[in-house]
Formats: C-alpha cells, sequence, structure tokens
C-alpha cells in the first residue's frame, strides 16, 4: 500500500486555467490513525508534492508510526524545475524538505531540486559527470541511505539518472526525446519504486522506469494526445509489466 504522493492536495496539471482544489492537510492524521487501529502495515511509502512545511511534518509523523524493518520510504521532493523553485513555495522550503529527505531510503530529486537542497549553483544540461557526482555525494551527506538524480543528461541524445548506493555511481539512461511531457516525473517514480518492490537492485529500477517513461512519451507522440492530459503511460504498461516478471 502507499501513500497518495501529493500528500493530500489536488494540484493540475499545467495549461489547465479555472480549476478548483481542496486542501486535505487535516485530514492526513486522522486518516493514519485510523490505518494504526486497524494494523495496517506497508510496503513503501512515496511522498511527492508536499505543499507546505505542515505537510512535511505530518509525512514524519507517519515514518514514525507505521515504520517496519522492510518499509521502503521514498522521497520526491518536488518543489522545482528548470533551475527555478515552484511559485507558492517560501525561499525556506528547501531547508524544510532537507529535514524529510533525511528520514528517506531513496529521494529521487531533479538537478534543480538537488542543488535548492544543497545550496548549489543551478547549471543547464548537457552535464559533466563530475558536476553530477558532486551532487549525489552532497546528497548523499543529508541522510538518505540512497540517492537518485533524476534529469540527467551527459550528451544530447540520451536522458537518464544517475544513482548513488553506498558510493557507488551507476548511470541509466534512454533516449531523450524533445518535448514537454506533463506527469513524467510521476510516472518515472511509480515505475521505479514498482521495480524495487519486485526486488530490483537501484540500477536495474533506475532502468526500467527510464524506458518505461521513454515508452509512453512515444506512445503519446504516436497518437498525437494532448500533453496537457499527461503522457500515455497505460499504453506502456504490459511492456512493464513484462520487464519486471508481471506478465
Amino acid at each position: 500500500m502507499l501513500l497518495p504522493a501529493n500528500g493530500g492536495v489536488i494540484y493540475p496539471h499545467r495549461g489547465f486555467e479555472g480549476y478548483t482544489y481542496r486542501d486535505l492537510t487535516k485530514d492526513i492524521m486522522p486518516i493514519a490513525e485510523h490505518w494504526k487501529r486497524l494494523g495496517l502495515s506497508f510496503d513503501a511509502f512515496y511522498t511527492g508534492y508536499l505543499g507546505s512545511p505542515e505537510q512535511i511534518d505530518l509525512m514524519i509523523q507517519l515514518f514514525d508510526m507505521f515504520d517496519g524493518n522492510d518499509t521502503i520510504r521514498l522521497i520526491d521532493p518536488v518543489m522545482a524545475d528548470y533551475g527555478v523553485l515552484y511559485p507558492g513555495f517560501a525561499k525556506d522550503f528547501p531547508q524544510q524538505m532537507k529535514r524529510l529527505c533525511a528520514r528517506a531510503d531513496v529521494i529521487i530529486p531533479n538537478v534543480t531540486e538537488a542543488t535548492l537542497l544543497l545550496g548549489f549553483p543551478y547549471r543547464d544540461g548537457p552535464f559533466e559527470a563530475s558536476y553530477v557526482e558532486e551532487l549525489l555525494a552532497r546528497l548523499a551527506e543529508l541522510g538518505p541511505k540512497k540517492v537518485v538524480l533524476t534529469g540527467v543528461s551527459l550528451d544530447k541524445e540520451h536522458l537518464g539518472t544517475a544513482a548513488w548506493d553506498d558510493g557507488k555511481v551507476t548511470y541509466a539512461f534512454a533516449e531523450h526525446v524533445n518535448g514537454q511531457y506533463h506527469g513524467t516525473g510521476d510516472v518515472w517514480g511509480s515505475a521505479f519504486l514498482a521495480a524495487l518492490l519486485c526486488g530490483r537492485n537501484l540500477h536495474d529500477a533506475c532502468q526500467t522506469a527510464c524506458d518505461f517513461t521513454t515508452a509512453s512519451v512515444r506512445y503519446t507522440l504516436q497518437q498525437k494526445t494532448d500533453v496537457r492530459y499527461g503522457v500515455r503511460f497505460e499504453a506502456a504498461l504490459p511492456g512493464l509489466m513484462r520487464s519486471l516478471g508481471l506478465a
């Protein structure tokens, strides 16, 4: 069972106007307490967009409530992209997010989020391997057991990840498809966690997620669907199931 990645806040894809949302922050703990009374246990906690320091505090409380020896705590510190912090976040929000990353088994920031967590200058890709690997080493010092840096490119033809596992760095890449496609981070993270839960090691989980995300983008291009609705990950699910030995 997974914790909803958006931390209880409904938020839209870019490109839509006139939307509404409901802040469910105050409902998180009553729900968690009900889970506790039911005696539920969890294979993983996967957190993504958290809209406030209060929600970060709540996630830490949930970790303490349901912490099991085999429970994976996967943190995607969603807060920025293209060198810029998302609107609505205070400048000190990355410092708040560091507290949650310190409790993680795995964190999966993009390059912008990594630089904000560390106070490093942001650079546009393609990146030098030395820059990427310094980010990984410094992120590991925040406290997570493992680190995956997403949105990594060492050339213009490939896009993927760099992973840090007890000092060992590995890379996983797929073909770089030009354009902007909403939801690819969520697609990647979900496939990555699925692979971990199926027993894949860190590198293989990264490669599985990269391949699945790229396949989803290709299907979106082929069908020429409205990119505001996200990538067509559903069409790529059979391939993901086969790669995980589930079909």
